[in-house]
């Protein structure tokens, strides 16, 4: 069965890099207990990420901190950003789906 997660041949790119032995073995026995391949699970982060999800994000705040990866003032520079954008959103109330239907209306001449 095809994996519906998988990009078409043409689409996709390699996406690679290191890490233990250890943490690949705990990564497989963890992914496979979810019943998810490894790529399955770097698909639906990297997706989770790019969209910009709650959950995600926070975890990767954390990060940023517990490994130092950016400045103080750098994080909660993109925390207030992300705040701010997040309030945005939901002013508006409108999720992906809603908006594109907005074009699709207005794309067919209809009246919102």
């Amino acid at each position: 069965m095809k994996d519906p997660l998988t990009p078409s041949a043409v689409e996709r790119k390699k996406i690679m890099f290191y890490d233990s032995e250890d943490k690949q073995t705990k990564l497989r026995i963890r992914c496979q207990y979810d019943g998810i391949s490894q790529s399955q699970f770097f698909r639906m982060m990297i997706a989770g990420y790019i969209e910009n999800d709650p959950l995600i994000y926070d975890f990767i705040s954390k990060c940023k901190e517990k490994y130092k990866i950016q400045g103080k003032d750098k994080r909660d520079k993109a925390d207030r950003m992300n705040e701010s954008t997040r309030q945005q959103i939901e002013k508006f109330s409108l999720n992906d789906g809603e908006i594109k239907d907005i074009f699709d209306t207005i794309e067919a001449g209809g009246d919102i």
